[in-house]
């Protein structure tokens, strides 16, 4: 049968499901005719109906529409969108592309060919479609966002396949927004309330990025190439019918929040799955090249390529600003989502030339939202063209994945010298970064390690990238990862090495939880995951990547430790300011902060040599606990004084130099100090808390 139509009305762009049919909109400034076709299944080659949208009726000034009377969901739909073709002018219209809906929160590739979409002029046969879904008839049972302050918010970063996906994790559906809910016992125990999702929007998950010597197919694991921003993946569901991909990612929302726990999307809005000018035709190249992207102005042939992938987005363009805030707004209305993450998030500054704004309308537009007035907002502050902002990234709430964070406290604990200024900076929430533009310890993400680039593990057993597997001769990845091996390049059996590797993972995450700021840690750092060295494993779908959950029992006094770290943060509120240390006094004489070194206010801030570095926080509620701590990363034992507590007496908390349970003491068991002066062990953090 053939539907009837009306002319339909230009928003909401998309496909709007209504009791008598559905309205479909979308925004195309220099086409000339429009078509919507339709489909009776995912696989049919041909539409049972082609509606050929009128200019006149059809079109309200650049927003073609059209009514389907009578249609449900279900219904399979596609574009294609006639214009001029001249490319030296960034046109790439083509009537015989069939194009997916930005704006759909579903898409079928079941007929999808990459490489022959690229080839083919017709497409007809290898092409998308997207499809009709009412997102109204899911049942929230009240669920509302968690609004977790952000200070108190403590970020877990993961994949959602790689979380799951290996046998080990023992779930009944691993690698999927379901095999997460089942591991939320596990993410309760471990302390953490929200969790960074590396990308969930749908991606090309057919495309093959290359074929090792040994026919290996690497692929786009990671997912930061984007083709449909309104639609999670099928491919972490358990069942990828349409619509109900949506509800499996709600299922995983909505227990998650039972537990507590926000839910932080990384998003990329900086760059589309269509590539350069030899990738495919998906979407926005086919409705309007030249708004979406940002183009070569001396040969608009070809784009301009701030996003390293091939192209870049124009965010600061109206109708992208739009779609990027319709997008989140959808986010978080439709799919209860707490926040997000976006990566390269300094392209979303520059405006239609490129150029950095000062009061970029896109993130204005984010910041000033109401609907998005509680999500989270959390910037990667560079971008590949060159772009860093941090410190002055624009917006009041936005915060910042903090860099220097992680290089100064990378290299503090490998031993190098002369850094103790720096590290006493990051510590201290990165005031240095950050305070000049009336910014705080708020806009402060720190973290030692994130999915690009090594594990924790692998950052003390590794001097080198090991980057093989990748087929590109180790030339990819970074080259500087301010790593040391302890000793031995990669896997050992020296049990005085491995000892060493621990402590110095121990290390790294005392200072992550002691440091003002919020934290991130990476999924599998709790336990030492390894990637066998690989720091650039965007294509490996595989062990490599997958959590393997056997190290965590075998790790269970490093999961613990990273729990009772977690604890003593929640414990403490001194350890999560909303803003920076002023030096205030407290009644026991105390300032906020005072610093040290092996001897009581003296900190090495011009020994060039200097390793060691102590400090304590005085704390201001009568039932906080001062604390005191030391941190000792030169090879030998040094010993330092503590300095006096009017009132209190010093109990030990931590020592990273001990094994497990004595590295880290529960609440009520510390061990009191009856010495003015501590031994601390080589390469080793101990912290006291006074009582």
């Amino acid at each position: 049968m053939e539907y009837e139509i009306d002319k339909g009305f230009q928003y909401p762009f998309g496909a709007t499901v209504r009791e008598d049919g559905v309205n479909f909109s979308v925004f195309s400034e220099n086409a000339s005719s429009v078509e919507l076709l339709l489909f009776n299944s995912n696989t049919d080659i041909k539409p049972f109906q082609i509606i050929t949208l009128d200019n006149k009726n059809n079109k309200t000034f650049s927003v073609w529409h059209v009514f389907v009377k009578g249609l449900k969901p279900g219904v399979f739909y596609g574009y294609r969108v006639d214009g001029p073709q001249n490319v030296n002018e960034g046109h790439r219209f083509n009537k015989n592309k069939v194009l997916i809906d930005p704006y759909a929160k579903g898409n079928c590739n079941d007929l999808w060919d990459r490489g022959r979409a690229c080839d083919t002029n017709d497409n007809l046969d290898v092409s998308m479609r997207s499809v009709v879904i009412d997102v109204d008839t899911y049942d929230w049972e009240d669920d509302q966002l968690v609004n977790i302050p952000m200070k108190d918010t403590m970020i877990y970063e993961m994949h959602v396949r790689g979380f799951t996906k290996s046998e080990t994790s023992k779930v009944e559906n691993p690698g999927t927004f379901l095999g997460i809910i089942e591991k939320i016992p596990y993410l309760k125990d471990l302390g953490i309330n929200a969790v960074e999702l590396l990308p969930v929007f749908e991606f090309d998950e057919k495309e093959v990025l290359k074929v090792t010597e040994e026919r290996k197919k690497l692929v786009n694991y990671w997912g930061y190439s984007t083709m449909g921003f309104f639609a999670p993946t099928s491919n972490y569901c358990v069942n990828p019918e349409f619509g109900k991909h949506l509800n499996e990612f709600r299922d995983m929302v909505k227990a998650l929040h039972k537990a507590g726990i926000q839910v932080i999307l990384d998003v990329v809005f900086n760059h589309s799955n269509e590539g350069n000018d030899k990738g495919p035709v998906i979407n926005f190249k086919g409705l309007d090249n030249s708004i979406y992207y940002y183009l070569n102005q001396d040969s608009k042939e070809y784009y301009f390529d701030y996003s390293g992938c091939g192209n870049t987005m124009n965010c600061n363009h109206p109708i992208m600003q739009k779609f990027i805030i319709d997008c989140l707004e959808f986010w978080v209305e439709k799919m209860h989502v707490d926040g997000f993450r976006f990566d390269e998030g300094s392209i979303l500054s520059r405006g239609e030339d490129g150029t950095p704004l000062k009061h970029p309308p896109v993130l204005w537009g984010i910041e000033l939202s109401e609907k998005l007035a509680n999500a989270k907002l959390i910037a990667e502050v560079w971008d590949a063209g060159g772009l860093i902002e941090q410190g002055n990234f624009s917006g009041y709430r936005w915060a910042e994945w903090n860099g220097r964070f992680r290089d100064d406290v990378r290299r503090f604990v490998r031993s190098d010298p002369g850094l103790v200024g720096a590290v006493a900076n990051r510590i201290a929430g990165s005031a240095d970064v950050f305070q000049a533009n009336r910014h705080s310890p708020l806009n402060n993400i720190n973290f030692v390690c994130c999915h690009d680039g090594f594990t924790m593990m692998d950052l003390v057993s590794y001097n080198n990238k090991h980057n093989e597997a990748n087929g590109e001769n180790n030339n990819d990845g970074i080259n500087e990862n301010f790593s040391w091996n302890c000793g031995v390049e990669g896997e050992t059996d020296n049990q005085e090495i491995l000892k060493l590797r621990k402590q110095q993972v121990k290390n790294y995450l005392a200072i992550l939880y002691i440091s003002i700021g919020i934290p991130m840690l990476l999924s599998g750092d709790e336990f030492g995951r390894t990637q066998k060295g690989n720091n650039n494993a965007y294509c490996q779908d595989n062990e490599i990547n997958w959590n393997n959950w056997d190290i965590a029992e075998e790790n269970s006094d490093l999961v613990r430790f990273v729990q009772q770290m977690i604890l003593f943060r929640r414990n403490n509120s001194a350890l999560r300011r909303d803003s920076f240390f002023t030096s205030e006094i407290n009644e026991r004489g105390l300032a906020d902060i005072t610093w040290h070194g092996t001897k009581v206010n003296s900190p090495g801030w011009n020994d060039p040599e200097a390793r060691v570095l102590a400090f304590t926080i005085g704390a201001f509620e009568e039932d906080q606990p001062d604390i005191h701590v030391m941190m000792n990363m030169y090879w030998e034992t040094l010993e330092f004084e503590i300095p006096d507590v009017q009132g209190r007496r010093w109990y030990r908390v931590v020592d990273t130099a001990l094994p497990s349970p004595s590295d880290i003491i529960e609440k009520g068991k510390e061990l009191l100090i009856t010495d003015g002066n501590f031994k601390v062990l080589p390469r080793s953090i101990v912290i006291l808390i006074s009582k």
